[in-house]
C-alpha cells in the first residue's frame, strides 16, 4: 500500500510544482513590470531592478500556490478517475481516506511551507524591501540631476545636466541657487562628478565659472579650473524608514508598541494582518479538499468531470474572495478575524462532505481504458 500512496503523491507533484513554475513565473513578470520604474526614473542598476522584483516574490508565491495546487490536483486526478486507477485502488481494499491521504498530505506540507514564508520570510524580505526603497528614493545621485532636464532637487535650488553618462559624469552643468536674503549664485561648468571628500557628498565641477548677485546687486564673477560644491545640505533630512504591516513579524502585529501614535490608530488593521498570515495557509489545504469533491465527490462518468470541475473552480474563487473581504472587514471591527479562519475551514469542511458521501465504487469499467496501475500490478 505504501508503494500505491507513493505513486498518487508523485502523479500530484509533478503538475503542482509546474503550475507552482508557470504562475510564479507570471507573478514575477507582472512584479518585474511595476517595477520599472526603478530604472526608468530612479536611474538604477540591473542589479538593484532584480533584488527588488526577487524580494517581492515570497509573498507572490503564498498567493499563488493554492491555485497552483488546485490546478495541479484538479489535472491529476482527472486524470487518475479518467483511466480508472482510482478505482484499482479501491478495488485493491483502499478506502476512500486512504485514497485521498496522498493529496491532502501534500496539501498539509505546503500549508506549512507557507505558513513559515508566513511567519518568517515575508517580514524580512519586505523589511529589505523597504530599506532598499527608502535608498532609491533617496539616492543623491538619482535626485539631483536628470540628463536634459531642470529639477529641483531642494528649494531654492536648480540643477541641469545637458548629458548624464553611465558612470554618472555629467556634461555641461548648469546650477542655480537662490537664498532668502536675495543672494542669488550660478555656477557652470563643462563637466561634473558626484564624489566624497572628507565623508561628505560634493559636487565637483572642472572648467567653469560662478557669477553671484550680492545684496547690494552688484554681479560677482569667478572662473574655475575645480570647484567643490557641498551637497551635504541636501541629504540632511530626518525621514525614517517605516514599516508597514506587511513588513512586521508576528509578535510585531499582535502585540505592538501601544506608546505609538501609528500602532495606536493602525492596531486593528496589524492585527487583521497577523490573523491573515496564520489564515491564509489554510487555503491550500482547502483547494485540495475542492479539487478533491470535484472529481471523487460524485459518482464515475465516461463524458469527463467537466461540469462538477466548473463548479469547483467558481466555489474556489468565491472562497477566496470572501477570505480577502473578512480581512478588510476585521480592520474595523477585530471579532471579524474569527471569518479569516471559518472561511476556509467550512469551505474545507464541505468539500470533504462530498467526497465521503459518494459510494465507493469497486468495479472498473470495462469500456474505459486500463490504467498504469492495473497494468503494472503495482495494486
Amino acid at each position: 500500500m505504501r508503494l500505491i500512496d507513493r505513486y498518487l503523491l508523485r502523479q500530484l507533484l509533478g503538475p503542482t510544482l509546474l503550475a507552482a513554475l508557470a504562475l510564479s513565473s507570471v507573478a514575477l513578470l507582472s512584479q518585474s513590470l511595476s517595477a520599472l520604474d526603478v530604472i526608468i526614473n530612479q536611474r538604477q542598476s540591473a542589479g538593484v531592478f532584480l533584488k527588488i522584483t526577487l524580494l517581492a516574490m515570497p509573498q507572490l508565491i503564498n498567493m499563488v500556490m493554492p491555485i497552483a495546487l488546485f490546478v495541479a490536483a484538479l489535472v491529476a486526478l482527472n486524470r487518475l478517475q479518467s483511466e480508472q486507477e482510482l478505482v484499482v485502488c479501491y478495488a485493491g481494499g483502499m478506502s476512500r481516506w486512504r485514497v485521498i491521504a496522498p493529496p491532502m498530505r501534500l496539501a498539509a506540507m505546503i500549508a506549512l511551507a507557507a505558513l513559515v514564508l508566513n511567519l518568517f520570510v515575508q517580514p524580512a524580505a519586505f523589511r529589505e524591501l523597504r530599506d532598499t526603497l527608502f535608498d532609491v528614493r533617496t539616492d543623491l545621485a538619482a535626485t539631483l540631476v536628470r540628463e536634459g532636464e531642470f529639477t529641483e532637487p531642494a528649494p531654492g535650488l536648480t540643477v541641469y545636466a545637458q548629458n548624464v553618462d553611465s558612470r554618472g559624469g555629467m556634461g555641461n552643468l548648469f546650477i542655480h541657487v537662490a537664498e532668502g536674503d536675495g543672494v542669488a549664485t550660478t555656477y557652470t561648468a563643462d563637466e561634473g562628478r558626484l564624489a566624497t571628500r572628507a565623508g561628505v557628498p560634493v559636487l565637483v565641477m572642472s572648467r567653469g565659472s560662478t557669477q553671484e548677485f550680492s545684496e547690494t546687486g552688484v554681479l560677482n564673477y569667478l572662473t574655475f579650473d575645480e570647484y567643490i560644491f557641498d551637497l551635504s545640505p541636501l541629504i540632511a533630512s530626518a525621514e525614517l524608514v517605516h514599516y508597514k504591516p506587511s513588513d512586521r513579524y508576528l509578535h510585531e502585529l499582535f502585540f505592538p508598541d501601544l506608546t505609538q501614535d501609528w500602532e495606536q490608530r493602525n492596531r486593528l488593521e496589524m492585527l487583521a494582518e497577523g490573523h491573515a498570515r496564520l489564515a491564509s495557509p489554510l487555503y491550500n489545504i482547502t483547494f485540495m479538499a475542492m479539487a478533491l469533491a470535484a472529481i471523487l465527490g460524485g459518482g464515475y462518468d465516461r463524458m469527463g468531470y467537466g461540469r462538477r470541475i466548473a463548479w469547483a473552480g467558481a466555489a474556489a474563487a468565491i472562497t477566496r474572495i470572501l477570505g480577502f473581504i473578512a480581512q478588510a472587514a476585521s480592520e474595523s471591527h477585530a471579532w471579524l478575524n474569527l471569518l479569516q479562519y471559518a472561511i476556509p475551514l467550512a469551505a474545507m469542511g464541505l468539500a470533504l462532505r462530498s467526497v465521503f458521501r459518494q459510494k465507493v465504487s469497486r468495479f472498473i469499467d470495462m469500456g474505459a481504458r486500463p490504467s498504469r496501475i492495473a497494468r503494472g500490478g503495482a495494486a
